[in-house]
């Protein structure tokens, strides 16, 4: 079995590429080696299936991380298979519904986005771990029309500019150009009889509270995901994720680096030449006896 190139490398990328630079290199490759621009070309589905399974991979926040630290065996069976080029379709609909007009109709259904919520920690806490109450705004369904933006007991009507498919084609040589329909933005149909809760959007800005749990060992600007959290979807789509940015307070005391905490502690010159016992604080409020040896150093 020929050996997996470096995804960055497939994508042309450099290491520290940004998402939307991972998301733009892709999309040119695919319209490179898309097999309806290659028609009967095996090597270039080869690659069309090769860039895809590199954006799969980071293109996910969480698979990058893994990639980048082990390699292919970080995410080798964590990853999904593509057995064709209409999986590919399927797994990035978004992405390929514009270019191609393969969207399948998935473009009805669109993810909530992810929500951020910064938490601040004592030291101490970040040592030994916390629930913590953290209070944020997302979007969540409109109980009134249960998300669909209409009236109860009223029914949407098809688009007439789209047809009720949600999108536009057009002809680019041997492209076929498909994009969102502007009339109703993607929906297939329009509310003509809105619901008085949410203005016909189907969703309603809330405060929400929830207790959340940090493991212990959390380091200054650790990323926490709670999935599902975030912005509810619209026409079916799932949540969106809520991440958790976690900022340590400076300590009186302590110093932290990695998992290791460092404590000053004046002492004189002749406990230094002679050797002493002293007694320090530690991160749990308890005291520690330490013996300095004779003939320590400064530092």
């Amino acid at each position: 079995m020929a050996e997996k190139r470096d995804y960055y490398d497939v994508l042309g990328v450099p290491r520290d590429a940004s998402e939307g630079v991972i998301a733009s290199a892709y999309r040119k490759l695919a319209i490179k080696y898309h097999p309806d621009s290659n028609p009967d070309d095996e090597d270039a589905v080869g690659h069309f299936k090769e860039a895809a399974e590199a954006y799969e991979v980071l293109g996910d926040a969480e698979k990058r991380v893994r990639y980048d630290q082990y390699g292919h065996s970080g995410v080798d069976g964590n990853s999904f298979q593509f057995g064709g080029v209409e999986d590919i379709f399927e797994a990035f609909g978004g992405i390929f519904g514009d270019l191609f007009g393969r969207g399948r109709g998935r473009h009805r259904q669109r993810r909530g986005a992810d929500v951020r919520c910064d938490v601040t920690l004592e030291l101490e806490e970040a040592a030994e771990g916390v629930v913590k109450q953290v209070s944020f705004r997302r979007h969540e369904l409109c109980e009134t029309c249960e998300g669909s933006g209409n009236k109860p007991g009223s029914e949407p009507q098809a688009c007439r500019r789209c047809g009720g498919h949600g999108q536009v084609v057009q002809s680019a040589g041997i492209l076929r150009v498909q994009t969102t329909c502007p009339s109703c933005q993607g929906a297939g149909a329009v509310t003509v009889d809105p619901c008085a809760s949410c203005e016909g959007q189907g969703r309603i800005g809330e405060d929400v509270e929830l207790e959340v749990s940090i493991p212990a060992g959390v380091d200054d600007g650790t990323r926490i995901r709670l999935a599902g959290k975030g912005e509810a979807g619209t026409r079916g789509g799932t949540s969106g994720d809520l991440y958790l940015f976690i900022n340590i307070k400076s300590h009186d005391l302590f110093k932290r680096s990695d998992v290791n905490l460092f404590f000053e502690f004046p002492i004189s010159i002749a406990d230094a030449a002679l050797g002493t016992t002293i007694e320090i604080p530690t991160i749990d409020g308890k005291k520690a006896k330490i013996k300095i040896p004779d003939g320590t150093q400064n530092g």
